[in-house]
Parts: structure tokens; sequence; C-alpha cells
């Protein structure tokens, strides 16, 4: 992986979806919502699915300054009540606390995170995120990881740059104290966290815990965190 090019020093991991699952503590938090909300309602079994479809495009309007992370969340849980025939509330930021309280309950870390985080600990490591900054801080908090995966960097302190943006990748080398070709991305998402560092000379590991398919041509594909000690020398 690290051919004749500089070693490697830092690491820097993605968080939903590669530390933290995401995806089980959204399905679970939007099921107890609804519930709630709607006690028997005969679409819930697809709210899961629905309440995923809808999180990329209104993240994505976010993070191009198309809106504020308050009015994303808002269109996002409207489109999701009208999909479901059931009234909007009239107080979204209240609705949307209400969901938050049942994520926050189902955060968890992957079962291979502890371990690998601990035999990487030699290396400068570090969070890149496109979350919300507390909201990540909390969740690195939550599972455990806290004062282990060094600072958690969203695009709050990296002068409003998100991935897949260059200046995003390297800010966060920079936050290390490297230079992008000393580090490594791991993460899940192809297009934020395989081949968006390229440009920058960061080198990356696409983690694909459902193994789903290849790797982009050029670049490692891990199913397992545990399998990122073999593709790494140790730190020096």
């Amino acid at each position: 992986m690290t051919g004749p090019r500089s070693p490697v020093k830092g690491i820097l991991f993605d968080l939903d979806g590669t530390l933290l699952d995401h995806r089980g503590a959204a399905d679970a938090g939007i099921v107890a919502w609804l519930e709630a909300r709607a006690p028997g309602h005969p679409r819930l079994p697809e709210v899961p699915a629905l309440w995923t479809a809808l999180e990329a495009p209104y993240l994505a309007m976010w993070q191009e300054g198309r809106c504020t992370v308050q009015e994303q969340r808002h269109l996002r849980l409207a489109a999701l009540c009208a999909e479901l025939d059931i009234a909007v509330p009239a107080d979204l930021d209240a609705a949307y606390a209400d969901f938050v309280g049942h994520y926050r309950r189902h955060w968890t870390a992957y079962p291979d995170v502890a371990k690998t985080v601990v035999e990487l600990g030699g290396y400068a490591l570090g969070v890149l995120t496109n979350g919300v900054q507390q909201m990540q801080e909390d969740k690195v908090r939550a599972i455990g990881l806290e004062g282990l995966v060094g600072p958690v960097l969203t695009r709050e302190v990296l002068e409003g740059h998100a991935k897949p943006s260059p200046a995003a990748y390297t800010g966060a080398a920079t936050a290390l104290g490297l230079e992008p070709y000393e580090v490594v991305l791991v993460g899940d998402d192809v297009d934020n966290d395989v081949t968006g560092p390229a440009v920058t000379g960061m080198r990356s590991v696409w983690l694909d815990r459902l193994g789903a398919e290849p790797a982009p041509a050029g670049f490692p594909r891990i199913t397992s965190l545990t399998e990122l000690t073999d593709l790494l020398p140790p730190a020096a």
C-alpha cells in the first residue's frame, strides 16, 4: 500500500458507518419516533429505508450551503411525514429532537473498532466527518473513543470545508501536523472517503462492511477494520 512513497504517519477515520453504526442507530431511532406518533402505522417496516433515502439529498443541501443544518432537518422530517401521510408536526424542532433522542440511545461502535484503535495508537489519529461538530463529538464520547482517536474534524473547524472538497483533506492532515501524503483516510463512502482524497496525495482505504463490490481501481478494500493493521507498517 505504501510502496516507495512516504511512510504512513497518520490515519483519519470517517465516523458514521466506519466507527459508529449510524445506520443501525438511525433505523431504530426513526422506527421508535414513528411508533410514538402513529402507533400501528401500516408502513412502519418501510420507515428505515424511507428515512435513509431522504438523508443524502438533504444533507447535501446543507453541505453545499443551500440551507442551514436546522432547515435540512425540518425539510427531511416534513418530507417523511408527507410520504407517510401523517400530519407535519407544528414544532419541527421539537419533533426532530424527539428523533435525535431515540437515535442517541442506539449509538454503538462496531465490534472491530476498539481493538483496532488500540493497535493503531502509535499513529497520529483523527476523525474526519461531515456531521455537525457537537453531535459528532458526542458520538465519539458515547462509544468510548474520546482521547483515543485524536481531533474530531468537521466543516465547522475546517474553515467551512467538507468532504469531498480537497481543502477538507488538506486541512485535516494539517490538524494532525502532517502532509496529506503521510496520511491514510479510512471510510465507507466511496466518493468522500476513497476517491476524494486522491487529488491531495492522501491515500485511502475503503471499508466495505457489507462486502458489496470491488473497490475502485487502485484503492484497497477491507470488510473489517481488523484488516487495516495488515495493510500498514508498524508506526515509527
